[in-house]
């Protein structure tokens, strides 16, 4: 059996898992999977974990597909629940997270030939050897694996802009999406969001109270646009080439929505059209070009790309007109905590005193600079280098990170946010799934005609014995896993009665060097007796 391991365990992650499975299962090929992140949650990852129903999606039902080849897929599933749902609705977040999980349970439902593992821990290190990769888990133990992806989603957001007081201080949220992040706000405490983007939107809807201005600042002050309640169908894509350089790039993207605006009304139809093409043009572009797009045009092709549901600029809206969220375009030049608030001086000279400071600026993009040790370990070892424009990982078409110069490539593909510089937009689900379906291909030919390996454990550990062992060896595994024992079967088992006769019986038909995994998983299991 083939073993392939998943880091990640969000979107990206669980799409590409899924696409695993059915190409596998397609193909009829027994393919082991080891889906790993410590989450709880298989597949709404944070952009889809967030429960508040105020957070909608920012692109309409009827392009939310899991699948590239049906995409009616997600629509049917919310009609299904939703009978008044419609093709342009934007559903909760949350909806598509449930929709995730039940897509990655449905596929594994269905397959006979593979088998995914669910691994909730955190890989913090990788090595190359000659069967594949090694990868160490945090909590103890390695996986032994043929090949892996990286869905790691993006990087944490970038604390540079603020001071070492107000990082100390526990008037700072440095990243709002993490787990409770939020819950010591005071309700009547006025708060500075650093950033305007969707991050901010997000907050801005979550954190409004009747007493409560919101002040959002970011370099530019300029807000993601909204979405059409009807949307058109996009343009034709135009035909441009980033070969002859950005300037004339520009010219050509302005003539092409200002002739959307003649014929369809809208310059919305003329910016959907450019996305099938968006990649291309940036790979024409030189390396100088490319770094003055991202200094000059990335925040007005982001804030016209990426835009937002129709009600939340509505609230938006409301919220700006009452007062309680005031936009500015500045930076933090100071900010000074003290026992009751934080006090703020803005580049434009303006003095804010605020009860909360939180950081809404973005993820990181120089993967060098990440604390992520997964991420330096693969850079370290020359597994990957950083990408173009210093954008994530540097990756072949299909996903396979590019190894540095004078090393070995090793079995490793990426997905989503880390293959920002080759792709630039990659992080919606119209991009994700496609290369999720893509890597999902490549790895599965990247391991035909290699030698096929023994039978595993749950661990992704080799045994050597029978495959029929292996098997009653992993489901005594998950009963044991499944659920505390009462101490009477605890000690029934311990003495070898028939408490759990499926774990005995795998212990007489496993060999000798199975052994020591048995021990290691009741080791593990300790903390029940």
């Amino acid at each position: 059996m083939r073993r392939v391991a998943v880091v990640g365990a969000g979107a990206a992650g669980s799409l590409t898992a899924v696409q695993l499975m059915r190409q596998a299962e397609r193909a009829g090929r027994s393919v082991g999977i080891w889906l790993i992140d410590p989450s709880e949650h298989t597949g709404p990852g944070v952009a889809y974990g967030t429960p508040d129903p105020r957070h909608l999606l920012n692109v309409p039902a009827a392009r939310m597909s899991a699948f590239p080849d049906d995409p009616g897929h997600f629509l049917r599933w919310l009609a299904d629940r939703h009978p008044h749902a419609a093709p342009g609705d934007f559903a909760p977040r949350r909806e598509y997270g449930r929709y995730l999980t039940e897509v990655v349970e449905r596929t594994t439902e269905a397959c006979r030939h593979t088998r995914l593992h669910r691994v909730r821990d955190r890989v913090v290190a990788a090595r190359e050897r000659s069967s594949g990769p090694v990868l160490r888990l945090a909590g103890g133990g390695e996986l032994r694996v043929d090949a892996a992806v990286l869905a790691l989603g993006n990087p944490a957001p970038a604390q540079d802009w603020a001071g070492t007081q107000l990082k100390e201080s526990g008037r700072f949220v440095a990243d709002p999406w993490a787990p409770g992040a939020l819950d010591a706000l005071a309700d009547e405490e006025d708060v500075l969001l650093v950033g305007t983007g969707l991050t901010m939107v997000d907050l801005a809807v979550a954190l409004a109270r009747p007493d409560r201005v919101l002040n959002a600042v970011s370099r530019h002050g300029l807000l993601p646009q909204e979405h059409l309640p009807d949307a058109a169908p996009p343009a034709e894509p135009p035909d441009l080439d980033g070969a002859h350089g950005l300037d004339a790039l520009r010219r050509g993207v302005r003539r092409h929505l200002a002739a959307s605006r003649r014929t369809r009304g809208d310059w919305r139809p003329g910016m959907d059209g450019l996305r099938p093409v968006t990649a291309a043009l940036w790979q024409q572009l030189s390396a100088a070009d490319r770094r003055r797009f991202l200094k000059e045009d990335l925040r007005t092709w982001e804030v016209h790309r990426h835009r937002i549901a129709p009600a939340t600029a509505a609230t938006l809206r409301e919220l700006r007109a009452s007062g309680r969220l005031r936009i500015g375009a500045g930076e933090v030049v100071r900010a000074v905590p003290c026992d009751d608030a934080v006090t703020v001086a803005l580049s434009d000279g303006r003095r804010l005193r605020v009860g909360a400071v939180v950081n809404c600026t973005g993820a990181r993009t120089d993967l060098r600079r990440t604390d992520d040790p997964l991420v330096r370990c693969v850079l370290e070892r020359g597994y990957a280098r950083t990408g173009p424009a210093d954008l994530g990982f540097d990756t072949s078409g299909d996903g396979r990170l590019v190894p540095a110069a004078g090393a070995t490539a090793a079995r490793l593909w990426t997905i989503g946010a880390a293959r920002r510089g080759n792709l630039l937009e990659t992080t919606a689900v119209p991009e994700i799934r496609a290369q999720a379906a893509e890597v999902a291909g490549s790895v599965l030919k990247a391991l035909t005609g290699r030698r096929a390996s023994g039978p595993t454990d749950r661990y992704g550990q080799r045994l050597s014995t029978t495959p029929e062992a292996a098997e009653l060896y992993d489901r005594a595994a998950a009963l044991l896993s499944a659920r505390p024992e009462t101490v009477r079967e605890r000690r029934a088992a311990r003495r070898g009665e028939d408490a759990l006769p499926s774990l005995s019986a795998a212990r007489h038909s496993l060999q000798r060097d199975s052994t020591d995994y048995l021990l290691s998983l009741e080791m593990r299991l300790s903390r029940w007796r």
